[in-house]
Order: C-alpha cells, then sequence, then structure tokens
C-alpha cells in the first residue's frame, strides 16, 4: 500500500518535517444524447501527495518541496523521487513556520457515498425539466464521486474523511426560424440537489430561448448591475481574498481587523463566515490540507474586518490562528431580491467570462446575455461589457436578504452594485 510504504520512507528520509496525504476516487461517468444512455464507464483513482520541510543553516531558513506519487511506482523510483524533493526543499529559503500539531478532534467522515442514489437524483431531475420543440436538452454528462482523503504528517497529526463530490455538464439548444445556438453549462455539488438542479436546467432554456431574440447591447455608459446567476461568486471571493494572510503578508491588501473595509458604506453591509460543513458542497469536509481543522467564523461581520484565514505558512507570519476556508456562506442584505429590481438597470445572466481582480478590485465581464432595464422598458442585449471598481462598488452595493448556494458558496441570490460602467456593442 503506498500510503504505508512511504510513511515509513519519510521516517527514514531525513526530512525536518513531512506531511502525507493518500486520496482515493470512485467515480461513475455516465454519456447522455438527449435523454438516451449513449456510454458509461466507472473510474477508480488514487494518488498520494507528499510535502516535506527541511531546516536551512541552523534554523534560520525553511524550505519545502511537493510532489504526488502514483501508485504504480517501484521502490527504486519512490526513493529517487524522495531524495530529489527532499534536495529541491533544500533550495527554498522560507522565514521558518511549523505543521499543524494539535490532534485532530472533529469526527472523521467515515462509511461511504451512495453513488448510485445520487446519481438517480441528477437522472430524475434532468428529466423533469420542461422542453419545448425550439429549446432542448441536446446532451449532458455526469460525473459523481466518492473521495476518500486521509492525512498524516510527522507530528502524528492524523484524519480521514469520505465526501460526494458531483458535476452535470449540459447542452441546451434552443431554435428560431433557420438559427439555432448550444449553451453549455456546468454544476458542481457534492451530492443532489433534485429541485435546484431543475430550476437551474429551466433557466438555461429560457436564457438560450432569449439569447435568440437579443440586439447589440446599446452605450449609456454609467449603469447599475444586478447579478444573480453564478458569476455572482466572484463577487463575494473579492471579499474573502482582502482578507487571505498571504495577500496581507505580500502588502496586497490593506484591510485590517476590527476596522471597517470601507469609510464609506451607504449601502448593505457584507458579513461573511467561514463555514466548517456544508451540506451539498464538493468540499463538506472539516480539515484543511494541512491537517487543520476549519472552524466556523466571521471573517467580516457588519462590514468589519474580524479575521485573516490562509496557510499556516502566512496565519503564523502574521501571528494569527487560523486555517484554510473551504466552504463560506456570506450575507447582509436588507432588502428582496425583487426589490432590488428597480430603476434602470442591466442584468447580466450570461458572460463569456466575469472576473473580479482581488488585488486591483477591477471588475470585468463579457456579455452574452442580458436585459436592460431603461425608462420603463426592457431590451434583451448580447454583447459589450461591464466594468467598474469594485472597492468603489462595495461602498454602496445592495444584496438581497435571500441566500443561494454554489457548491461551496451560499451568497444573496441577487446582488446590485452601481456605478458600473457598461460598455456597448453597437446598439442604438
Amino acid at each position: 500500500m503506498m500510503f504505508d510504504i512511504l510513511k515509513n520512507k519519510l521516517k527514514a528520509l531525513g526530512a525536518d518535517a513531512w506531511e502525507l496525504t493518500e486520496t482515493a476516487e470512485t467515480r461513475w461517468e455516465f454519456y447522455f444524447i438527449r435523454h438516451e444512455l449513449d456510454q458509461n464507464r466507472a473510474v477508480n483513482l488514487k494518488n498520494c501527495g507528499v510535502k516535506v520541510y527541511k531546516s536551512i543553516e541552523g534554523g534560520e531558513f525553511m524550505g519545502s518541496a511537493y510532489a504526488e506519487f502514483a501508485p504504480t511506482l517501484s521502490e527504486n523510483e519512490i526513493d529517487k523521487m524522495l531524495s530529489e524533493l527532499l534536495f529541491r526543499a533544500s533550495l527554498v529559503k522560507n522565514r521558518p513556520y511549523t505543521i499543524a500539531a494539535k490532534p485532530v478532534t472533529a469526527e472523521e467522515k467515515r462509511g461511504s457515498v451512495d453513488i448510485e442514489s445520487i446519481t438517480e437524483s441528477f437522472i430524475r431531475a434532468v428529466r423533469s425539466v420542461h422542453e419545448t420543440e425550439t429549446e432542448d436538452i441536446n446532451s449532458y454528462e455526469l460525473f459523481v464521486s466518492e473521495k476518500r482523503k486521509r492525512f498524516l504528517n510527522s507530528n502524528g497529526v492524523e484524519f480521514s474523511a469520505v465526501y460526494p463530490k458531483s458535476m452535470l455538464e449540459i447542452v441546451i439548444n434552443a431554435r428560431k426560424g433557420g438559427h439555432e445556438i448550444e449553451l453549455y453549462r456546468a454544476f458542481n455539488s457534492g451530492s443532489c440537489n433534485p429541485e435546484k438542479t431543475a430550476e437551474d436546467i429551466a433557466s438555461a432554456l429560457r436564457y438560450g430561448k432569449d439569447r435568440l431574440l437579443a440586439v447589440p447591447t446599446p452605450d449609456p455608459g454609467k449603469i447599475d448591475v444586478v447579478f444573480s446567476t453564478s458569476d455572482s461568486v466572484p463577487i463575494y471571493e473579492y471579499f474573502l481574498d482582502r482578507m487571505n494572510s498571504s495577500y496581507k503578508v505580500r502588502r496586497m491588501t490593506d484591510w485590517e481587523p476590527f476596522k471597517p473595509i470601507s469609510e464609506e458604506q451607504s449601502g448593505d453591509r457584507i458579513s461573511i463566515e467561514s463555514l466548517r460543513s456544508l451540506a451539498d458542497s464538493s468540499c463538506d469536509y472539516p480539515v484543511d490540507d494541512e491537517g487543520q481543522e476549519i472552524k466556523s467564523g466571521y471573517i467580516i461581520k457588519d462590514g468589519v474586518a474580524e479575521s485573516f484565514w490562509g496557510s499556516r505558512q502566512f496565519n503564523e507570519y502574521l501571528g494569527v490562528e487560523g486555517s484554510d476556508v473551504l466552504n463560506f456562506r456570506a450575507s447582509g442584505g436588507t432588502l428582496a431580491g425583487d426589490e432590488l429590481r428597480f430603476g434602470d438597470y442591466i442584468e447580466p445572466v450570461e458572460f463569456s467570462d466575469f472576473q473580479v481582480d482581488s488585488v486591483t478590485g477591477s471588475i470585468a465581464g463579457e456579455i452574452r446575455l442580458a436585459y436592460l432595464h431603461r425608462n420603463g422598458a426592457t431590451l434583451i442585449v448580447t454583447g459589450g461589457s461591464v466594468s467598474g471598481d469594485m472597492g468603489e462598488a462595495l461602498k454602496t452595493m445592495k444584496m438581497s436578504k435571500e441566500l443561494k448556494q454554489y457548491d461551496n458558496a451560499v451568497i444573496p441570490s441577487v446582488t446590485r452594485l452601481s456605478g458600473l460602467r457598461l460598455n456597448g456593442a453597437g446598439g442604438e
């Protein structure tokens, strides 16, 4: 067994510290054309990741290096890789820090994942969606996994977890006259929420129909933008990243604990919490990759920075206690989602790409489909882009009271940012 072989060899290697992680995955894969099964297969994967640490120049520095070991390696290949790994670690000069030493108190997740039941839920959800002669499901691919992770380090910290991970990829067709388009969607989760899955596919069918009616986006200049799809997630990851300890050490953020994230906050005041556990998340396990227990708690509360989070290295450099964040919840809205749809605004529901730069705050997204509301009229548009500055937009940001989950993130279902720029695509 590769895990035990590596464990024994690491003890004799001469590394000052080490971490060993074994990941095993049993995955069912299904490929459907329309609703007919075209092919399926079962996949079994296993690998071990090793990170070694080496003290340098009498402890003034510490180096580290990481590599993955396939289960098919021979003993000679393992010995060679470990020696090379230790040599690589000796070339890195970081300030010293420690690895996890506290015993894990979280209950280990044992048993097995009911892959068959999760698969059946996804298939039923897809088949429950109403299709028409002009909007239907072209094809879809389904991947449902049982993942097993086992962690051990040289301090004796050990933990095992079993959890589900799923992905549904679906292609939607929409037709009008002689024109036809395809929309692609990918949904990631732990297990399956049938109602949410069916709702998301139905929305994609509706967007496909509307895409055929879209006209080029006009260029009205600055406008409020309403976000109501998974493209909202990067907005909230911006807040999370700004409180990452590595950003602080590298001077990529100026946010400070117990201080407002902005001196001007006339909009809703955001709260972001790290969650130790989150149902239907593909990251639903309570220990991070360094063997540290994840604790639920506020990263930002009511618009005030609370605590940094991140890897053990950068947490120690800052002198803070913490761990990685695998699941999070953002909240703080004061109005219902429909109440945020007022006046003039654009609501993009399909981007070719959407990003919020966590360092500069730059917002950029290329529009494929959006609903432009101006002067009491609604126009379905395509093309053009939205841009802006998240540092400015957060001052007046509005969020819905209702929340929606996108895999490992629970965020307001509707977010309204003011003062963004709409760059048109030649429309009037």
